[in-house]
């Protein structure tokens, strides 16, 4: 790009299914807000890359070129290539030399063993919370747990893996730990990258968001036992978006 120019903003894809073996889609459709200044088009495109690889645009095993990917999104091939180079190390993707990034393909295991560390780390963190909080605080998470059931009803997978990511972000932040929250984050979205072509359908998603919400009930009441149970239930099932 030359000096003194801005960076135009990552155009949004429509969910319309291209020939296969073809990284560009058939359509695309420009999104009418407003420029963005130049620092925010590398954060445009990740946080665009994180939804098309929660909604199975990207899909598990296929290689992706940085170019392919920039007219994509009607950027240049640098913010594309940095926003690779960052899901590559969150394990979303993986550099293939003079090609581009494949997309990972992670098993059932690799959900399991993810799940099984945010239980360990997570809910002694609630149970240390649920005796130390008041109800009306608890409370202040409903609007987050409303939203997630909302998209989960609606079977909007990528609306509801963000979703889960703010209750979950907003849970652990009580605890005052920048470190945990920024690594229960971190589990949590490896939890949501595309494993083996699965996807959940939408009870399994209200499932998942019901749990949400009967935990803040078990934690309001003041149920300690309960709320311990109902979280590690939802942590160990590793029943996510993927």
């Amino acid at each position: 790009m030359e000096q003194g120019t801005v960076e135009q903003e990552p155009r949004a894809l429509t969910r319309t299914p291209a020939h296969a073996g073809s990284a560009v889609p058939q359509s695309i459709v420009p999104r009418q807000l407003a420029r963005p200044q130049r620092h925010s088009v590398r954060g445009q495109v990740l946080a665009a890359l994180r939804e098309a690889l929660v909604g199975g645009e990207l899909a598990p095993g296929e290689v992706y070129s940085a170019p392919a990917l920039a007219e994509r999104y009607g950027v240049s091939a640098t913010p594309v290539r940095e926003a690779m180079q960052q899901l590559a190390g969150e394990g979303a993707v993986e550099v293939v030399p003079n090609r581009g990034f494949r997309v990972c393909e992670h098993s059932s295991r690799d959900l399991a063993e993810l799940a099984e560390v945010r239980a360990m780390l997570e809910v002694p963190a609630i149970i240390r919370l649920a005796r130390a909080l008041p109800p009306e605080r608890w409370e202040e998470l409903r609007p987050l747990a409303d939203a997630g059931v909302s998209a989960a009803a609606h079977g909007d997978r990528v609306g509801y893996a963000e979703a889960d990511r703010a209750f979950h972000h907003a849970l652990i932040s009580l605890t005052g730990n920048r470190r945990l929250t920024q690594v229960s984050d971190d589990l949590l979205r490896g939890t949501q990258w595309p494993a083996g072509g699965s996807r959940l359908r939408t009870a399994e998603l209200l499932a998942d968001a019901s749990e949400h919400t009967a935990l803040l009930d078990a934690l309001i009441a003041q149920e300690h036992g309960v709320a311990e149970r109902i979280a590690r239930e939802h942590l160990s099932a590793a029943r996510h978006p993927h």
